[in-house]
């Protein structure tokens, strides 16, 4: 399938994702030798899912071996798949574009809910729950990753953590990632927030490493603030910004 040098940009999401074919993905490489911005831009993209994955990952049960190995001989084996036909060349590629914010979801969602499976039967409706919560949360978090606008930018907080914000107007919504974040400590948690010409307003909490979308509208917010407040969080904030990020006009 033939790109346009400016469709090649729009294409860096899905190759950081490993997701363009064989023909699209070699001359996505020969575009990363000449584009510096792409190349960065991958970069991110790929740092910042392994951030997703390393962040809600969860290791399985210590009995969840044993209970499936005892549970393999009264479980009925599938019929073959017989393979559907593939659809025509000329959609493959719109296809794959749609798809990009699945494959994000399903490669941070194999991370997030690692183990749960086995204990279905015994915990069904929390886990179902809890399952539909999590992918609700992937959901939101690929789409914005996956926009074709979705512009990143990195920062380091006062407190060593490293954070990294992506943003979509087309989506009109901001991820905000944390690696390396200290204990808030009893009694206290992170709280973000969105800079509206100086006017901080609260945009969530976090206290401890991992993504979240931004609550409220940064569309037209200048910068991304964290500081630690009480538990439960301040309608303004009360200590000093640990962090404060110009996000990308």
């Amino acid at each position: 399938m033939n790109h346009h040098a400016t469709d090649l940009h729009t294409l860096v999401a899905a190759y950081a994702l490993g997701a363009l074919d064989g023909s699209e993905g070699r001359d996505f490489d020969v575009h990363l030798r000449t584009c510096e911005a792409c190349r960065q831009e991958a970069a991110e993209f790929e740092a910042t899912a392994a951030r997703l994955a390393a962040a809600v990952s969860q290791s399985p049960p210590a009995a969840a071996k044993t209970q499936v190995m005892a549970a393999i001989d009264g479980v009925r084996q599938l019929a073959p798949r017989v393979p559907a036909a593939g659809p025509a060349p000329a959609l493959r590629g719109i296809l794959r574009r749609r798809v990009v914010p699945l494959a994000l979801a399903a490669s941070v969602a194999a991370a997030a809910l690692g183990g749960v499976a086995v204990w279905q039967t015994q915990n069904g409706q929390e886990l179902e729950q809890q399952a539909r919560q999590a992918q609700e949360q992937l959901d939101a978090i690929s789409a914005v990753l996956a926009a074709p606008d979705a512009r990143t930018v990195h920062g380091k907080a006062a407190n060593g953590a490293l954070t990294t914000v992506v943003s979509s107007d087309q989506q009109n919504e901001a991820v905000f990632t944390a690696a390396g974040l200290p204990a808030p400590g009893a009694g206290k948690t992170y709280q973000l927030w969105l800079d509206h010409d100086g006017t901080m307003r609260p945009a969530g909490l976090i206290d401890h490493d991992g993504t979240v979308i931004l609550t409220g509208d940064p569309g037209d917010a200048g910068a991304v603030g964290l500081t630690l407040e009480p538990a439960g969080g301040s309608p303004q904030p009360t200590t000093t910004p640990l962090l404060l990020m110009t996000l990308p006009a």
